[in-house]
């Protein structure tokens, strides 16, 4: 069953270089490094190899799981946002019932999540709790300080 995901073509573009990078620089890496161990002779007894085997099976997962996620994500157009309640992609205005600061996230998946430029993932507490909302809307969102409520000021894209 595949698992849809939408993206900004920034952040398709970021997983798509990074799945280039680990196929091919990753790959020659592990190679060399299976190279130098096998080249110190006995196999059996060689933890430098067998390390090196064990390095080559998690990137060949790696690289697994990433093209998968690649192989199942969407773009998502601008225009394809819906501003009348909070969904993927849509940047949201936010402002905390109890302390009145107000935040600004854009709602993206899990792989382009970022706090630091104001990306959050659609599946962390606050995305979950965001999502379908309307503008005036309050929700009470369960987050690791305790229960929060938000009020929706404003959404855009």
């Amino acid at each position: 069953m595949s698992k849809v995901s939408y993206y900004t073509e920034e952040g398709l573009k970021k997983l798509k270089d990074e799945l280039n990078y680990l196929k091919t620089t990753g790959r020659t890496d592990i190679a060399k490094q299976i190279a130098e161990a096998r080249d110190k002779g006995d196999l059996s007894e060689n933890a430098e190899y067998d390390a090196a085997k064990d390095a080559q099976g998690l990137l060949e997962l790696k690289i697994a799981k990433l093209g998968a996620v690649v192989g199942d994500a969407r773009v998502m157009h601008e225009k394809n946002i819906d501003t009348s309640k909070v969904s993927v992609l849509a940047k949201v205005k936010i402002k905390n019932k109890k302390n009145g600061a107000s935040m600004t996230y854009t709602l993206v998946s899990e792989e382009e999540a970022d706090l630091k430029s104001g990306k959050i993932s659609i599946k962390s507490p606050i995305g979950k709790g965001l999502l379908g909302k309307k503008v005036g809307e309050v929700t009470e969102i369960q987050v690791p300080a305790g229960k929060v409520e938000f009020e929706i000021q404003e959404i855009s894209i």
